[in-house]
């Protein structure tokens, strides 16, 4: 069982990074990223066992199906993809390894695939059987998936910042975090009413979404472009370009 909450993610995270074509990303920033985000599960379990206190004892019916919604998408969903989102920019906003643009799907993907292997490893000792093998495959993915619209996002900040637009900054900053939210808490969502329903349209959705992610995904590593203000980080028969600073 534990073979599925890693090899999985050693799998995906190979692929994501033979897709980095520009430039390769050093190995012990990749492994921060990993170990770091293996760590925000503490707050994401912390933060799940309060808002189990705050919501235990409602009713069922409609009131039931809100609890589940504020459990999904606040509770679950923003603590976990804030929690990734700080440690990829405390960790690669100011790196100047962070150069390209697909740079930022690899930081997150790295993030991300710490946080669910670490994430399943815990739900393996609390749980057992077919359920817990059902969730464990289907979460590697996800977050992935979570992961290229993070890094988009994160690197089109990172891009607006080099262009001195604070505005478009702050703008994709927040997308990189409620993009993947929304994403993460209608995963939790559907999974958790335990009704038909939202079970059929979770399959719809994992159809869509993955066709989406996929094509994004090919698509932002097409289109891999030199992050603007960064071209002094680039060497050239073993001649680094000047300027900028070395902070990181």
């Amino acid at each position: 069982m534990y073979a599925l909450a890693i090899v999985p993610a050693i799998i995906l995270f190979i692929v994501v990074w033979k897709f980095d074509k520009a430039e390769k990303e050093p190995a012990g920033l990749l492994a921060r990223l990993f170990i770091c985000g293996a760590c925000t599960v503490i707050s994401a379990v912390l933060m799940g066992l309060l808002g189990d206190l705050m919501l235990r004892g409602f009713d069922q019916g409609i009131k039931h199906l809100i609890i589940i919604f504020i459990d999904s998408f606040i509770i679950t969903g923003l603590v976990q993809e804030a929690g990734k989102f700080l440690v990829l920019k405390k960790l690669t906003w100011k790196n100047r390894e962070f150069n390209y643009t697909f740079d930022g799907v690899v930081y997150a993907a790295a993030v991300s695939l710490g946080f669910t292997v670490c994430e399943n490893i815990v739900y393996i000792l609390r749980s057992n059987g077919d359920a817990a093998a059902f969730r464990v495959i289907l979460s590697v993915p996800a977050h992935v998936f979570y992961a290229v619209f993070m890094g988009y996002f994160y690197s089109r900040a990172r891009c607006a910042e080099g262009f001195k637009d604070p505005e478009n900054v702050k703008k994709n900053l927040a997308l990189a975090v409620l993009i993947p939210t929304f994403m993460n808490g209608f995963y939790a969502f559907c999974l958790r009413t335990d009704k038909t329903v939202f079970f059929i349209l979770f399959v719809i959705y994992e159809i869509i979404i993955t066709v989406i992610t996929v094509r994004q995904f090919i698509r932002i590593s097409k289109e891999d472009t030199l992050i603007p203000g960064m071209e002094w980080t680039i060497s050239s028969d073993d001649t680094t370009w000047e300027g900028g600073s070395d902070e990181g």
